[in-house]
């Protein structure tokens, strides 16, 4: 049942959502890096733990000052991200489109594949804009298919939804849905289909343990899950920005190996992991990684390690904050 707090967020970000279409190109840009700047001196825990884990990241090069200037551009990249999530509907998408193309290399793996009769499982990290990724593999081959994580209000999930629906995209919602997600993945994988997972954090707490940047962490095993069992062709992306532009990296196919399941999967988890690592270590402000991901971190804080980290409002907060 929704609450009557929930409707009042859901009415507020569907009435900011429009504010950001209506507003001109550059008064957007002011608003939106104004709005990061005043998040990045204010230091909240969201800022806290981003700087913690870009420390990682930068490793010996994190000085005090490197670190402040890498952390202050994250947040600003961040906040693109949403000021052109917000007003992407709005925008000329055959334009967009045509700059993601001329920004992305690689995507030759993913033809090979589909030439081959193979599924495609695209896994990235939480980096550059994946919806406009997203729309450009769409307008390429057809459809994709994706998981969202369900938000609350119920309102936010259904607008996300129907958005990433509006650019081509079939999207299946992580719980609740009635159905096996992980049933569909692989009915759309051996269908030849391309399927599009994020692939850095584990939401699920039974995740593959990954040597990431010298510690110990868990990403999900779906991908590599998937592509085991299904013979899809698990490429790694990486998304960052370029400019005024957009930059996406298609890795080639991280094929399983081993004789039992479980080590393929974990396996090709950690080759994901490393091709993640490298990729975020040339492009380290374009990862927009705020939650706790590496085991030290979330046993110190336990009560930031809820599966559903980006729920219950969260993502509400951050749209509010840079609007």
């Amino acid at each position: 049942m929704t609450s009557g707090r929930d409707r009042l967020v859901g009415t507020g970000l569907t009435v900011g959502w429009r504010a950001a279409q209506l507003l001109p190109e550059p008064v957007a840009d002011t608003v939106f890096r104004a709005a990061a700047d005043r998040i990045f001196r204010r230091q909240g825990p969201p800022v806290i733990q981003l700087a913690k884990n870009l420390a990682r990241v930068l490793g010996e090069a994190a000085t005090p000052e490197t670190l402040s200037a890498v952390v202050h551009e994250a947040v600003r990249s961040y906040a693109r991200y949403w000021k052109e999530t917000l007003r992407l509907e709005s925008m000329d998408l055959d334009e967009v489109h045509r700059r993601a193309v001329a920004g992305t290399t690689g995507l030759e793996h993913l033809e090979l594949a589909r030439e081959q009769g193979r599924g495609v499982i695209l896994a990235l990290p939480h980096s550059g804009n994946w919806d406009i990724a997203g729309l450009m593999i769409c307008r390429l081959h057809g459809a994709m298919t994706t998981v969202a994580e369900r938000l609350e209000p119920e309102s936010l999930f259904r607008r996300f939804v129907d958005f990433r629906e509006s650019l081509g995209m079939e999207v299946l919602p992580l719980t609740g849905a009635g159905a096996s997600v992980s049933g569909i993945l692989k009915d759309r994988l051996n269908a030849g289909g391309i399927v599009c997972l994020l692939a850095d954090r584990d939401l699920s707490r039974s995740g593959i343990d990954v040597d990431f940047f010298g510690e110990r962490t868990r990403m999900p095993p779906g991908p590599a899950m998937l592509a085991s069992l299904t013979g899809a062709a698990l490429c790694p992306v990486h998304l960052s920005y370029d400019g005024t532009g957009w930059r996406q990296r298609v890795f080639p196919p991280v094929e399983p190996t081993g004789v039992r399941l479980r080590d393929k999967v974990a396996g090709a988890t950690q080759a994901m992991a490393d091709i993640f690592q490298a990729a975020i270590a040339e492009y380290p402000a374009d990862w927009h990684m705020m939650q706790p991901l590496w085991t030290a971190d979330l046993r110190a804080t336990p009560e930031q390690t809820s599966p559903t980290g980006r729920t219950r409002g969260a993502v509400a907060s951050e749209l509010g904050e840079l609007s």
